[in-house]
């Protein structure tokens, strides 16, 4: 069922069991789970079904610390959210990315890979992907063709990547949603107050607005927060009448956190002959899966660094691909297509049927965990009245000691079968200089800001993603997590949702 929440009348009351606030893909994901179950779940978006700039400044922030994109481009504010730019890069987190790493500060989740095996199982439908198959050998089976680089397998890896279509959630499952009876949709329904009991134990209500100057209150038994990490964060901070300083936010962690991918032009590999690196290679809309080079958990112990990847792009296409960072500004999800579409008629002019004596290597690598990378409110309020996010992006050595490390591990490998050579970028030559070049960019990957612990003192949320200290507030998506891992986070967060669906039926079950 749907409905504008703009014709409504004004101060209209919205009763249901489930509230779920924000339908992207984690918000969705949690929706379908619930469909045909004897509950009725609100489902509410704060923009329609389709991109407006009027909805997408909503988003608009500041920012400060290390560059970074304009806050309203990284995120869409519509049914299906920001999977309506995303480029379908999925993969699992390794084992490693779960534990506590002495060498990485604030790292350790109170779950492990095993915990979310069977929901990363299901989470592959909901992003159309082929079978929970993340290793290389059962991949090379299906493509003997697609040959491995030689290399020691106790240094390096193939991590292994699946592409979503990419599916475009608000597309595939908005008549799902819509014809379902128990599933009531309302667009144009932006949260704006989380209203708990007096003192902060449990939430009565919150308060939607919309640019129609239409309010209403949204009351249910259980609340789940499913906006991105950004908003998850904003909500809570602003939600300020019960809990001065926000909700679940008693030990200032709420916002703290925040972690990005750094995803930059590291390297080049330079070969004496000619290599198609079928195993490495993309053409997007039709490749089904490739491997990245991985760095393995024993390597990572060794050089105490971060967990992180390295791509190959031929280096003639490469080399006039501005950077992300320069590109990806425009909040119209039409704009970072014409990227995406440049770069590939670069790689397409640049093809060559023998392959390349040489390639750029790109990096993707985790955020380290750290407190002073945060999201904060501003003075400023948006046209609804709610302070506007800002973001004060932080990064620490710990990071370009792990780029400059993987690509030394890289090298040595590689050089070692004499099968070819690998070359440092100039910003990476110097061990002494901590300082960043000016093409330094993110992949547009909002993570932490309600991060999931044992401990209030040093968290948000507790194993089953429910606010600390609040019976029946929960955050979905990546904003739980504790660390970044490598790889993209949609897979991660579509079955960390899963989990926390079951849960949640769970507790309901219990409380009927």
């Amino acid at each position: 069922m749907h409905i504008d929440a703009k014709t409504l009348p004004d101060n209209t009351l919205i009763e249901g069991d489930i509230c779920i606030i924000g339908a992207g893909a984690a918000g969705i994901s949690m929706a379908l789970e619930w469909m045909n179950k004897p509950y009725k779940v609100i489902l509410l978006e704060g923009g329609g079904f389709n991109y407006e700039a009027a909805m997408q400044d909503l988003y608009r922030g500041k920012e400060t610390g290390q560059r970074y994109y304009p806050l309203e481009s990284a995120r869409l504010h519509y049914f299906g959210g920001t999977t309506g730019h995303w480029a379908g890069f999925c993969s699992v987190f390794e084992p490693i990315d779960f534990e506590k790493r002495d060498w990485v500060p604030h790292s350790g989740w109170p779950i492990k890979r095993e915990d979310l095996d069977p929901f990363y199982a299901r989470a592959q439908k909901n992003l159309d992907l082929g079978p929970y198959e993340y290793s290389y050998d059962y991949w090379i089976k299906q493509d003997p063709s697609k040959v491995s680089l030689p290399f020691d397998p106790e240094a390096l890896y193939n991590k292994i990547w699946q592409f979503s279509p990419p599916t475009r959630f608000g597309e595939k499952y908005k008549d799902t949603i819509v014809n379902s009876p128990n599933i009531h949709l309302y667009t144009y329904a932006n949260v704006v107050d989380i209203t708990a009991n007096e003192n902060a134990s449990a939430i009565k209500q919150v308060t939607v607005k919309n640019l129609a100057g239409k309010e209403h209150t949204v009351k249910a038994k259980y609340f789940v927060v499913a906006c991105c990490s950004v908003q998850n964060a904003r909500i809570l901070l602003a939600s300020n009448k019960q809990a001065p300083r926000g909700l679940g936010n008693d030990n200032d962690n709420v916002g703290r956190f925040f972690m990005e991918h750094l995803e930059i032009k590291s390297a080049e590999m330079w070969f004496p002959e000619p290599d198609l690196l079928k195993l490495y290679s993309i053409e997007f809309g039709k490749t089904k899966w490739r491997a990245e080079l991985g760095i393995t958990a024993k390597k990572q112990d060794e050089h105490k660094i971060l967990n992180g990847t390295a791509s190959f792009s031929p280096l003639e296409a490469a080399r006039h691909q501005p950077a992300f960072i320069d590109i990806w500004k425009s909040s119209d999800p039409n704009e970072r297509k014409k990227a995406f579409g440049k770069f590939g008629e670069a790689v397409d002019k640049a093809k060559n049927k023998k392959g390349y004596n040489s390639y750029q290597l790109f990096t993707r690598v985790e955020q380290s965990p750290n407190p002073n990378s945060r999201i904060t409110l501003d003075t400023e309020t948006d046209a609804l009245g709610m302070r506007r996010a800002m973001l004060n992006w932080d990064l620490t050595p710990l990071e370009k000691h792990s780029i400059r490390s993987i690509y030394e591990i890289i090298g040595q490998e590689i050089g070692k079968t004499s099968k070819g050579r690998v070359r440092l970028m100039e910003y990476l030559r110097d061990v002494n200089d901590n300082s960043w070049p000016e093409f330094t960019g993110g992949g547009w990957h909002h993570m932490g800001t309600t991060r999931m612990g044992d401990d209030p003192k040093t968290s948000v949320v507790d194993a089953n993603c429910k606010v600390h200290g609040i019976a029946n507030l929960f955050m979905a998506g990546a904003s739980c997590y504790v660390t970044a891992a490598a790889p993209n986070p949609t897979l991660t967060l579509v079955a960390l949702t899963l989990r926390l669906s079951d849960h949640l039926k769970k507790v309901a079950a219990n409380r009927a």
